[in-house]
């Protein structure tokens, strides 16, 4: 007869086993029902972390948010994220190739998957201090999911941490001012993980200095810095300064996407009040942001763009085809001392022209039924496996300019 203690130990191994299994399975049995969904990549290259977004209306649910989702891809669970009536998922995909998934569903909401965090947003201001003489006095920094700005905050009163909201993907960092500046900057990162969470907790603005995840490294000034936002009337740009109320909201915050929604109600702007919704998204494996207004006018010209920076290179993709398209600098405009590429793409059916003034390469935009949608990018040589020369730049920009014209295809 076998000791009890070695029969102990095989019922362990055995139990540890099954445990094993069960494991494996249990996400079949808590997700029963399944739809096969093809995705095609329609180019000749390789797509690595490409974004894939699944309309979920388009299967007809009833009543969508009481639905749960995973995505199998070989039988294995890959991370997804529900956003509203979208299910976002990364995968890498062969040239020309078509991928077959399981979107695997049960009628519960909110059931939540324990994914890596490969995207992050936040929004700390403080709490259990008070205003006075243009400082916000004692308090805290707590994270919040919703916050209308406080009448009485303007710039470097220190209510905010690092001055606003601010997202991240595994490669790259921004936050913008949520003040009357309403500009956009560019947080460095020399490490994949999330590091916001941490950022000007030891001081208002230690993330000027280098630390071991990098550090701010943009320059914004006056100028458009990455990105923002302004409307063009007469050869005058209108920043989104004057505003009634704003309320900013953390929509998304990972695993696979995050996005902020900032609505700025009755902005002021040439002699006239506007309401405008702005949507700040990015996505894992990705350096770009997607920026989406609404605005309830259409008559109006927007106007983003790049800071300016003496000596760097500026790029531009041909101007004579259809599509996306981009403006781009390369060269010393880190603070940090060291090479940053900075771009904007957009639509070249958006575009009213290209200009520039003292401070800004600008790209003038026009709405189509209200919205308009572009996106900015950056690449700090820094970066773990970092772009760290011009070409190798340009080659990033032609060969997102060619995602973006030819995105992944998804099929029932």
């Amino acid at each position: 007869m076998r000791p009890f203690k070695t029969i102990l130990r095989s019922l362990s191994l055995l139990a540890l086993i099954l445990s094993f299994a069960r494991a494996q399975t249990d996400f079949r049995a808590l997700y029963p029902k399944f739809k096969t969904v093809s995705l095609v990549n329609p180019l000749p290259i390789a797509r690595s972390d490409a974004l894939v977004c699944i309309d979920l209306e388009q299967l007809q649910f009833k009543q969508l948010e009481n639905y749960s989702f995973i995505v199998l891809r070989d039988g294995q669970e890959i991370p997804s994220q529900k956003l509203g009536t979208k299910l976002y998922l990364v995968t890498d995909l062969a040239p020309s190739a078509q991928q077959k998934i399981e979107l695997r569903y049960v009628k519960q909401a909110n059931l939540n998957r324990n994914y890596p965090q490969r995207t992050h947003a936040e929004l700390s201001p403080k709490r259990g201090g008070y205003f006075q003489d243009k400082k916000y006095v004692g308090g805290d920094f707590v994270s919040v999911l919703y916050e209308e700005v406080p009448q009485e905050h303007i710039d470097h009163d220190t209510y905010y941490r690092y001055e606003g909201p601010g997202w991240e993907s595994d490669l790259v960092g921004y936050r913008f001012y949520l003040d009357w500046r309403n500009r956009i900057d560019i947080f460095g990162k020399k490490v994949r993980q999330m590091v916001l969470p941490g950022v000007g907790l030891d001081g208002f603005d230690s993330y000027h200095t280098m630390a071991d995840w990098g550090m701010d490294i943009f320059k914004v000034g006056e100028s458009m810095g990455i990105g923002s936002l302004a409307l063009w009337r007469s050869g005058k740009l209108y920043f989104v300064s004057q505003v009634e109320k704003i309320t900013c909201r953390i929509n998304a915050d990972g695993p696979v996407v995050a996005q902020i929604r900032t609505d700025f109600q009755g902005w002021q702007a040439a002699d006239q009040k506007r309401d405008l919704k702005s949507f700040l998204t990015i996505a894992a494996g990705s350096r770009l942001t997607a920026h989406k207004i609404q605005l309830n006018s259409s008559a109006d010209t927007l106007a983003t763009g790049l800071a300016k920076t003496a000596g760097c290179l500026f790029l531009q993709s041909e101007p004579n085809t259809d599509g996306w398209h981009y403006i781009a600098l390369w060269g010393l405009q880190s603070l940090a001392g060291d090479n940053l590429g900075t771009a904007i793409f957009f639509r070249k059916a958006d575009l009213v022209r290209l200009t520039e003034d003292e401070l800004n390469y600008l790209v003038l935009l026009k709405l189509t039924n209200n919205n308009l949608k572009y996106y900015f990018a950056a690449a700090w040589e820094q970066e773990p496996d970092g772009i760290k020369d011009a070409a190798a730049f340009e080659k990033y920009l032609n060969l997102t300019r060619q995602l973006l014209n030819n995105p992944v295809q998804v099929k029932f």
